[in-house]
């Protein structure tokens, strides 16, 4: 793979994954709507290692070490991987990096959390068992069309300062 290639991939992938977690903080502070918790997301990146697909629940598994940094790895890791599909995609379809393709691959990502980390965190599909279902789809969507404009965004940031 092309070095620069690379350095525009993992930029792009920490970039938009850096702004939705700001926007998290955002929503924190001004509607007091809580963060993911990266520790219970560690925590469960810990057990698939080990055959565990599925926390019990959130206050039945132990905390284990370090649980809070192995989830803000994993938060970043997976921003980095949805970058590099994404990238790889508009290479092999020739297309270039748009607004338009960015949000609707952001779209496709939130199947994501409704299909494997919601049942892996306890929450059901969809987070059909989450305390507010509704509310936590809406965020998850708001989030990841987010995370479109945000790959988006930081790969122009990229492509006019680079490294």
């Amino acid at each position: 793979m092309n070095p620069g290639l690379v350095w525009a991939v993992l930029a792009t992938g920490i970039g938009a994954t850096l702004i939705i977690d700001l926007w998290a903080v955002l929503l924190k502070r001004t509607f007091g709507i809580m963060p993911t918790n990266w520790a219970i997301v560690g925590r469960w990146f810990a057990g698939i290692p080990l055959g565990r697909f599925k926390l019990r629940t959130d206050s039945c598994e132990y905390p284990i070490r370090f649980e809070l940094q192995l989830g803000w790895i994993a938060d970043y890791a997976v921003g980095i991987g949805y970058a590099l599909v994404y990238m790889t995609i508009m290479n092999l379809a020739s297309t270039p990096v748009s607004l338009a393709t960015a949000m609707a691959f952001g779209l496709v990502t939130v199947l994501a959390p409704w299909l494997v980390l919601m049942p892996g965190l306890g929450k059901g599909w969809f987070a059909a068992t989450a305390p507010r279902p509704a509310l936590t789809r809406l965020l998850n969507l708001v989030v990841h069309l987010m995370f479109g404009a945000g790959l988006y965004v930081t790969w122009r940031i990229y492509a006019i300062v680079g490294i």
